[in-house]
């Protein structure tokens, strides 16, 4: 019974991941503004293409690691990828974007990243 839940939430979470990459990439400008911290107009899209890659290559290698690898493996995976979410709460905070936001989008995500830790390690 664990076992889909655990694989279920991962997967999730990867495909989640996968998608902000791809957003960050394609439509850069309202992907910033989703995240929490809109881009400048004049600001360098570079930073927009590094967040989007450094995304879409987070979830590249979690979706490697749930099919090639062990649910342990796969577990530490999400134990150090929170760190991620984790870091981009404080990002919007400190760089004018609403505690909701933070809280509500960033936070929770690590959250939910260190549930499917949790839930990997168990199987």
């Amino acid at each position: 019974m664990l076992t889909p839940i655990a694989y279920g939430l991962a997967i999730a979470l990867v495909a989640l991941v996968v998608f902000i990459g791809l957003r960050f990439l394609v439509v850069p400008r309202p992907a910033a503004a989703g995240y929490g911290v809109p881009a400048k107009q004049d600001g360098d899209p570079a930073y927009l293409t590094i967040k989007g890659l450094r995304d879409l290559t987070f979830g590249v290698l979690g979706a490697a690691l749930l099919i090639f690898s062990s649910p342990h493996a796969a577990g530490l995976y999400m134990l150090v990828v929170a760190i991620a979410p984790l870091g981009d709460t404080l990002i919007v905070l400190r760089h004018g974007g609403t505690k909701a936001v933070a809280f509500g989008i960033h936070f929770a995500t690590a959250v939910a990243v260190l549930i499917s830790a949790a839930l990997l390690f168990a199987i």
